[in-house]
C-alpha cells in the first residue's frame, strides 16, 4: 500500500490511513509513504535558500513543518509512554542543520547535499506513521528506504540496481512480515553502494512501491491517493467525468505521460515486468472501489476509455530540402535531441520536414541553434497535446473520423496516430484544449 502526501497531511489523514491499513491486516501488508504533503517543497526551497547563503533563513522556514508533525504525534502518541517520533525529529533536526550548512558553503556537490536534504520528508513521514500505528495498537516498524532500494549514483533521478534491491528487501522484510508487522518505509528515497542518500526523481515513491511489491511478489499493489482512480477526463474541465473500473498497463501507462496526474509511467514498469495488479484507491473514499489496472484491460463500450492533455506544448518544425530521398537525416535530429538531453512527445514526419512537440522549452535557444544547422527552424509555442486513450484504438474503423469532426471548428497543429495500439494523438492551441476535451467527453460519455 502506497500512501500519497495528501493521505497523510494532518491528523485527520493519519486517521483514514490506520482506518484503511487495519481494514486489510489480513493481507500481510507493506506501507510505503511519500512526505507530507507541501514538506519536499519547503526542504526543496530550504536547499536553495542555504545554497545563496541563508543559511538562518533556511532553517527558519521548515519549523512549521516540524510543528505539523509534532501536532499528529501528540494527538496519537500517549504521554508518558515511549515516543521514538521525537528522538527521530531531533536527528532530524541537526541532520539538516548539517546539510543545510554545507549547502551554504558548497562543502559538497550540490546535487548529493539536495537529495539528502529532500530525503528527510519521507524519513520523518514514515517514522510518524510506524508511531502512529503502533499508538493505535498495530505492531509496525519504520525500515529506512535508503538501505533497502540500492540505486546507481544518478542524484536527484537515480536508477535502481533491481537484482541487489530484490535481494536487500527479500532479506529485510519478509522475517519482519512473517512476524506479523507491518513495515513502514519511506517513498521515493534510497541510497547508492556508497551508503550516499539519492532520490527517484519524478513519481518516485509510487516508483518505491512498485519496486518492492516485485520484489516480494505482492499480489497487489494499491496506490492510495486523494482521488479515486483514474478518470474519463479532469474533473476540473468536465462535472460528468468518472472513474474508470478498469485499464490495461498499456493504456494506464499513455494517460500517465500525456498528463492524467493519478500515475506516473514509471510506477507501472516493475508491476507490469511481474504481471501484479494496480489498484488505484482514495484514502478520502476509502470503499469506492477505484481502477484496477491489469496487463489486459479489454474494450470499453465505445473503445475510448479516456481523454488526458497536457499543455504548455511547444512545437518545433524542421524544414530541410536535403532530408528528400536522403537517408540519416532522423538520426541527426535525434542526436541533437540526445545531446540536449531533450524528450520529445509528439512527432510527425513528411518527405521534406519533420515536427515535434516538446514539453519543457528550457534552454531550447541552444537547442534551436543546433538544429538549424540541419535545416530551417519554426518554433511555435502555446500549444497542448490531447491524447485519446483505448484498447484497439488502432484498429476501430470510422472512430478517428468520428473524434475529429466532433471538433471540426477546431485548428488541429498536429497528429499522431498509429505507432500505439491504444493511443491517438493531437495537438491544438492551448486557449481550445479545455473545449476540445469538453466536446470530446460529451460525445463519447
Amino acid at each position: 500500500m502506497k500512501f500519497g502526501g495528501t493521505s497523510v497531511g494532518d491528523v485527520a489523514a493519519f486517521e483514514r490511513v490506520y482506518h484503511v491499513v487495519s481494514s486489510q491486516m489480513e493481507k500481510r501488508l507493506v506501507v510505503v509513504v511519500s512526505a507530507m504533503t507541501k514538506v519536499t517543497d519547503a526542504l526543496l526551497a530550504a536547499f536553495d535558500m542555504a545554497k545563496k547563503g541563508d543559511f538562518a533563513e533556511a532553517i527558519t522556514s521548515l519549523q512549521p513543518h516540524f510543528e505539523r508533525h509534532v501536532v499528529v504525534a501528540n494527538h496519537f502518541i500517549p504521554e508518558g509512554s515511549p515516543n521514538l517520533f521525537d528522538v527521530e525529529l531531533q536527528f532530524v533536526r541537526n541532520e539538516l542543520s548539517d546539510l543545510l550548512m554545507r549547502a551554504a558553503r558548497r562543502s559538497l556537490p550540490l546535487s548529493m547535499l539536495k537529495d539528502a536534504i529532500v530525503s528527510y520528508g519521507e524519513q520523518l513521514s514514515s517514522r510518524l506513521l510506524a508511531e502512529v500505528l503502533k499508538a493505535k495498537g498495530m505492531s509496525a516498524r519504520q525500515f529506512d528506504s535508503r538501505r533497502l532500494i540500492m540505486t546507481d549514483d544518478e542524484f536527484g533521478a537515480a536508477q535502481p540496481i533491481i537484482d541487489e534491491t530484490n535481494e536487500i528487501v527479500r532479506l529485510e522484510l519478509e522475517p519482519s512480515i512473517r512476524a506479523g508487522e507491518v513495515p513502514v518505509m519511506g517513498g521515493f528515497i534510497a541510497g547508492n553502494r556508497a551508503g550516499e542518500t539519492t532520490t527517484l526523481g519524478r513519481g518516485g515513491s509510487d516508483y518505491s512501491a512498485a519496486i518492492v511489491a516485485a520484489a516480494l511478489n505482492a499480489s497487489e499493489l494499491q496506490i492510495w491517493t486523494d482521488v479515486s482512480g483514474v478518470m474519463t477526463c479532469d474533473p476540473r474541465i468536465s462535472s460528468n467525468a468518472r472513474t474508470i473500473p478498469v485499464l490495461s498497463y498499456e493504456e494506464a501507462a499513455e494517460l500517465a505521460y500525456f498528463g492524467a496526474k493519478v500515475l506516473h509511467p514509471k510506477t507501472i514498469k516493475p508491476a507490469v515486468d511481474n504481471a501484479i495488479p494496480v489498484r488505484v484507491c482514495s484514502t478520502f473514499q476509502p470503499d469506492r472501489i477505484g481502477t484496477m489496472i491489469l496487463a489486459e484491460s479489454g474494450h470499453a463500450p465505445n473503445t475510448i476509455k479516456s481523454i488526458a492533455s497536457k499543455k504548455n506544448i511547444t512545437i518545433l518544425r524542421i524544414n530541410s530540402a536535403r532530408m528528400l530521398g536522403a537517408y540519416g537525416f532522423m538520426s541527426a535530429v535525434f542526436q541533437v535531441f540526445d545531446r540536449h538531453r531533450t524528450v520529445i512527445d509528439v512527432i510527425s514526419t513528411s518527405e521534406v520536414s519533420v515536427a515535434l512537440t516538446l514539453d519543457h522549452a528550457d534552454g531550447i535557444d541552444k537547442l534551436v541553434e543546433d538544429l538549424r544547422r540541419l535545416g530551417d527552424v519554426e518554433v511555435e509555442s502555446g500549444y497542448a497535446v490531447i491524447c485519446v486513450v483505448g484498447d484497439g484504438l488502432r484498429a476501430s474503423t470510422g472512430l478517428a473520423s468520428k473524434i475529429f469532426s466532433t471538433i471540426e471548428d477546431v485548428h488541429v497543429a498536429l497528429v499522431s496516430h498509429g505507432a500505439s495500439a491504444v493511443n491517438l494523438t493531437f495537438v491544438v492551441r492551448e486557449s481550445d484544449a479545455s473545449t476540445v476535451i469538453k466536446k470530446l467527453h460529451e460525445e463519447f460519455f
